[in-house]
């Protein structure tokens, strides 16, 4: 029986590795939206502005969020480390 138990138990363990959790999934869903949104705003500063320097250096910085939140939720999601979300959110 104690034999039966500790196959179910590692199967178990298995299988719950495999699927990775969701912490790190929801963080990695959280870190998207998050740089999506400062994202969208660092654009609308662009736009509002008459400045065409200050317009381009607020787009790059725009890019330059999005890609840091493509990378990190990818850390995040790859690692299966939801920290990376708490990372993201002081850094910016």
């Amino acid at each position: 029986m104690k034999i039966v138990m500790k196959a179910v138990s590692a199967a178990g363990l298995l299988a719950l590795a495999a699927c990775g959790g969701g912490a790190d999934d929801k963080a990695a869903d959280n870190i998207e939206a998050m740089t999506e949104n400062r994202a969208d705003a660092l654009e609308e500063q662009a736009d509002a502005t008459s400045n065409g320097q200050v317009e381009d250096a607020l787009e790059d910085r725009a890019e330059n969020v999005r890609d840091m939140g493509e990378d990190a939720a990818d850390r995040a999601d790859d690692k299966d480390d939801a920290r990376v979300e708490n990372q993201v959110a002081n850094a910016m």
